[in-house]
């Protein structure tokens, strides 16, 4: 049983801010992610499906930390309201599996169905659904990869820039929220940063990497919502589930690639982190975060413990940076991002390899012990 402790201040915009209760919460995670995105759906029957629910089995605990009493400086309008949430990016892979933990764990939700850099569209949902919070999982990435970005500079800016700039402005206007899912490849080692010494890169950090228009295009609009109180930008990296099916994660990525480089980077596993930003939003968090697990992983381990617990007859090959720039039209970002933060605000947060082992491998082990 949890206790309500209710603490009531004024900010210094002189409304009042109640701090959420003081808990230890224990959420129900489905592991089923497939066939969460129904494409041929309108909103109406998307809305109509999301009401129903879905009957899912094979859930897990994941155990987060206590809340701390949290007051943040935007005046939102979710104040004594049960949460609703808004999300963008129904047929992606994280916006399907956000609508999945809202499932499970009894959230109100809807799918947008504005384009974000329609500004009138982007209202009209937002008076409809009258949500609390607006998570954007929208925008765009390429296909296959991020080299499409390199021929597809306008889509690409009205997208990852006009677009989510939009949806920022219109809920700062009626004093809601964005989680946003942004990008922490915008940076690359340095001198200050070198590879193998620890020392990652900051929340209040300069991007140093715009090697390829995607990391551009997401360096730029990081920077301008700075100006936006009412924005969580949380910078994912090379993400990860335990799906090994989906094309989207990394692990099926690099398990299908030819070669691959061998570089320790930051990374961030869905399946622990996703539930963290549902956290966040009930917790009204704000500003940049680094949103990825504490540490780094490279690419040759992840492959070891692939053929460890799933395939022992796995094999792959290695290449250097410079054979690899001769196979793809943009560099790519390599770092390690600091995970403080995040680990202060939620001290359960695992290491990188710590959750690859418990929230990828192990439930998809193959390979007998």
């Amino acid at each position: 049983m949890c206790g309500t402790i209710i603490i009531t201040v004024k900010n210094k915009y002189n409304k009042k801010c109640v701090a959420p209760s003081i808990h230890q919460l224990s959420l129900r995670v489905r592991t089923l992610y497939r066939n969460f995105s129904h494409p041929t759906e309108n909103p109406k029957q998307s809305r109509e499906r999301e009401s129903r629910g879905t009957d899912l089995a094979n859930t897990i605990s994941i155990p987060l930390a206590p809340l701390t009493p949290h007051i943040m400086g935007f005046p939102t309008n979710s104040e004594d309201k049960p949460l609703k949430f808004l999300i963008y990016g129904r047929t992606g892979w994280i916006g399907g599996l956000l609508g999945t933990l809202c499932r499970a764990q009894g959230i109100q939700f809807e799918y947008g169905s504005g384009r974000l850099e329609n500004r009138s569209s982007l209202e009209s949902d937002i008076a409809e659904i009258k949500p609390t919070h607006v998570f954007n999982a929208a925008g765009v990435t390429g296909r296959p990869n991020v080299d499409w970005c390199e021929t597809h500079k306008v889509e690409t800016i009205r997208a990852n820039v006009v677009g989510t700039l939009t949806l920022a402005d219109v809920c700062r206007q009626r004093g809601i929220i964005v989680i946003n899912f942004a990008t922490g490849c915008i940076f690359e080692y340095d001198s200050q940063h070198t590879l193998g010494s620890g020392i990652g890169f900051k929340e209040q950090d300069v991007p140093n990497f715009i090697g390829s228009f995607y990391s551009k295009t997401k360096a730029m609009v990081e920077d301008l919502l700075r100006n936006y109180d009412n924005v969580c930008t949380l910078r994912v990296r090379m993400p990860i589930s335990s799906d090994l099916t989906n094309p989207r994660n990394f692990i099926t990525k690099i398990t299908r690639y030819e070669k691959v480089v061998d570089i320790p980077n930051s990374m961030t596993i869905l399946d622990e982190l996703l539930p963290i930003s549902i956290e966040m939003a009930k917790r009204n968090l704000t500003g940049i975060w680094n949103f990825t697990n504490p540490g780094v992983v490279s690419h040759n381990e992840i492959l070891q413990m692939y053929k460890d617990y799933i395939d022992s007859n796995f094999s792959w090959k290695n290449f250097t940076l410079e054979e690899q720039a001769k196979v793809i039209v943009a560099p790519r970002s390599n770092n390690e991002l600091d995970a403080d933060k995040l680990k202060k605000e939620f001290p359960e947060l695992l290491s990188i390899k710590e959750s690859l082992i418990k929230n990828v491998f192990e439930p998809n082990q193959k390979v007998k012990a």
